[in-house]
């Protein structure tokens, strides 16, 4: 019962001292100043991302719903011998 008191506990003090450790570059990130393109291209990345991702999950799907039916015709098939 004590590791679960131990364990959140644990978590927040980290992430309370990892901010000022973090903040010695005047909060520049990796890349240096950021700007208004910077976040204007992370967006639309991220928002492309996830278009391509559910595009092809749809796909996927087809496909496998497809195979699926096939699978079921053929099975059918087989079972009544035409």
């Amino acid at each position: 019962m004590r590791r679960f008191t131990v364990l959140p506990l644990t978590v927040l003090l980290s992430l309370l001292l990892a901010a000022p450790a973090m903040a010695h570059d005047n909060g520049e990130g990796l890349i240096g100043e950021t700007d208004d393109k910077i976040i204007t291209m992370f967006s639309l990345g991220v928002v492309l991302f996830f278009t391509f991702v559910v595009c092809l999950g749809s796909w996927l799907q087809g496909r496998l719903e497809k195979r699926k039916e096939a699978r079921k015709a053929a099975e059918l098939q087989q079972r009544i011998g035409w």
